[in-house]
């Protein structure tokens, strides 16, 4: 279902125009001291005030305290020990007592206008327990493209068989706060993709999802961040992946969906540790150019350069020192070019 302001299932339920929502804005936070100011800014300026902002210091061992000192009494504080980003989430989760639980990364920014426009999808569509929005990703102040593009949908259609393909939603979500701690908040034991998890977890057990068209968040890459950590990042998805299929309530078709996507993400790994073999000048480069070159699942051309790889290590090693030095890849595979 298409609309000019939001993307969504078709309705199972009619709205009700006078039901009043509160949102809870959630900041986990580790060593960000320097830049969650922002993050805290943007959601205390929203058009709509939340009915709370909790940061939840995840162990943090820079001068976070005093970054955070001028907001009191404006948002509420929890600390624990470093556990990672699941837990601190789960941590403010628990704390929290809106109806949505509103994400927002440390380093991130919400536009004034964002939990305005998700209350008011919220209200419309009650039958939606994860809503998110458009974004603009960002590389050192400049905007270089949106969130949604035509190489990456939001799904409106069968979103259990699209969310076990690929994770369609935009991080900065707004979910229902008593669907998320059903089904257990976010797997802890998960550190790259424990968001793909839980919207997995929660559309197979029944939620929706529905999409802002407009880009109402601002989403900052860096070379640092985690979502820059490639190899890392296609690792949890095959972990996540993995935890999928040992579901029995799969349909035969939504268990080959799955496979698939676990199946061109072990070749995307293939490929990434090839290519850290090579920049390292690893012993095992040579194997893994010849595994890669047999594999015929990937292109030829890849296979034919994992050939050229595993003849001549050397001059393979010297140009990807030149590729990677030239570029890096950030969220959502955004390219972007050192100067």
């Amino acid at each position: 279902m298409t609309h000019d302001w939001f993307l969504a299932p078709e309705p199972t339920g009619t709205g009700d125009a006078r039901a009043t929502l509160t949102f809870s804005v959630l900041i986990a936070a580790y060593n960000v001291a320097g830049v969650i100011t922002g993050a805290i800014e943007s959601a205390l300026a929203q058009t709509l005030t939340p009915h709370e902002v909790i940061v939840c210091d995840d162990g943090s061992t820079d001068d976070l305290g005093r970054a955070l000192e001028p907001y009191a009494g404006r948002i509420t504080v929890i600390r624990q020990d470093n556990g990672g980003e699941g837990s601190a989430k789960n941590a403010a989760a628990r704390a929290a007592s809106g109806q949505f639980l509103a994400i927002l990364d440390a380093d991130d920014e919400y536009l004034p206008g964002r939990l305005e426009a998700l209350s008011q999808l919220a209200v419309s569509r009650p039958d939606l327990d994860i809503l998110t929005s458009d974004a603009y990703l960002e590389v050192d102040g400049r905007r270089v493209r949106r969130c949604y593009t035509d190489a990456w949908r939001f799904d409106v259609g069968d979103q259990r068989a699209a969310i076990l393909d690929r994770n369609f939603i935009f991080g900065h979500v707004a979910v229902r706060r008593e669907s998320f701690l059903a089904v257990g908040g976010f797997d802890e034991e998960i550190r790259w993709t424990t968001d793909w998890d839980c919207w997995i977890r929660m559309i197979l057990d029944g939620s929706r999802a529905g999409c802002l068209t407009a880009p109402l968040a601002t989403y900052r890459v860096r070379e640092t961040s985690l979502s820059s950590a490639r190899r890392e990042l296609v690792a949890g998805r095959i972990q996540t992946l993995e935890k999928a299929l040992k579901r029995s309530d799969l349909s035969t078709d939504e268990r080959a969906i799955a496979e698939r996507s676990l199946g061109r993400n072990r070749r995307e790994l293939s490929l990434l540790e090839l290519r850290r073999s090579l920049r390292e000048g690893r012993g095992d480069a040579r194997a893994r150019a010849i595994a890669v070159a047999r594999d015929r699942d990937l292109p030829g051309r890849v296979r034919v350069k994992a050939v050229a790889a595993a003849m001549l290590p050397r001059l393979a090693r010297r140009r990807e020192h030149r590729s990677s030095g030239d570029a890096w890849a950030g969220a959502g595979g955004t390219r972007v070019t050192r100067t």
